[in-house]
């Protein structure tokens, strides 16, 4: 459950699918929404001006009653980072960077998805109501568990969140194989029921599976298979998958998002 959510806009195409997004999200939890737009200090005020304008007509059209508005100065991912830290925001939300935009560039992204002290949401695609297909990537690292609780959070009780656990056999003989599958079946089993516990009792259905192979290729597969319209991920942790998730698999997915993503540290 989310009680107050920001959404740092960038006036670009994805930034009011970003809003959309964030408004329902505010809706279905009952929470509270600020939209934060950086300013660039070094545009002239009649850009400011413009940047104001437009900001207005998103937040009148798309932004629930109540909503507040505040435009910073600065560099736009300290700016962001900073808000979070003191104004208690619990969920960041931002537009899908597909394409370079020089003031709230992909290091930006970086930056902000490396540092955030709350979970991040990632809107790429027009979805419209609640998430209904989530896809978790899950291994036994206790930083992919939060991330199952929070997207459990997140989700309405009509989803489903379904749980994707990948190993890499490497050059083990068929048998060998298909010993590793059960037992990798088997502690997965155990990780969900015992996380289960302590989650609440009303929530979406959460399901899982064991696949082996490559875990980007894995991953999408499943996406397009099961046409999710999110994807869970946690960013810090041990393990295979943790590891990968610091490196080229979270920026794969946060630069070239299959769907929203949300990431969880």
């Amino acid at each position: 459950m989310f009680k107050h959510i920001l959404i740092a806009h960038d006036l670009r195409g994805t930034a009011d699918l970003a809003l959309r997004r964030a408004a329902q999200l505010a809706q279905q939890h009952g929470a509270r929404l600020s939209v934060l737009h950086v300013l660039d200090p070094t545009q002239s005020e009649q850009t400011h001006d413009h940047a104001r304008q437009a900001l207005d007509a998103s937040t009148s059209q798309y932004a629930p009653p109540g909503s507040d508005l505040q435009l910073r100065s600065g560099k736009p991912s300290e700016v962001v980072l900073q808000h979070l830290r003191e104004n208690g925001h619990d969920l960041l939300v931002l537009g899908g960077h597909l394409e370079r935009h020089e003031f709230f560039s992909g290091t930006s992204l970086d930056r902000i998805a490396r540092n955030c002290p709350v979970p991040l949401l990632l809107v790429a695609h027009p979805s419209p109501g609640p998430y209904q297909q989530a896809l978790a990537a899950i291994d036994f690292s206790l930083c992919a568990c939060s991330a199952l609780a929070g997207a459990y959070g997140l989700l309405p009780e009509s989803a489903e969140l379904h749980a994707v656990h990948v190993f890499d056999p490497g050059k083990a003989s068929g048998e060998q194989v298909d010993s590793q599958l059960q037992i990798q079946q088997a502690l997965i089993a155990q990780l969900l029921e015992d996380e289960a516990r302590l989650l609440p009792p009303s929530g979406p259905t959460i399901s899982h599976a064991v696949h082996q192979g490559g875990i980007l290729r894995c991953l999408q597969e499943q996406l397009r298979a099961r046409k999710s319209d999110l994807l869970v991920l946690g960013s810090h942790g041990r393990g295979a998958l943790s590891q990968a998730l610091l490196g080229s698999l979270a920026q794969h997915f946060l630069h070239k998002a299959p769907c929203d993503v949300f990431v969880v540290r």
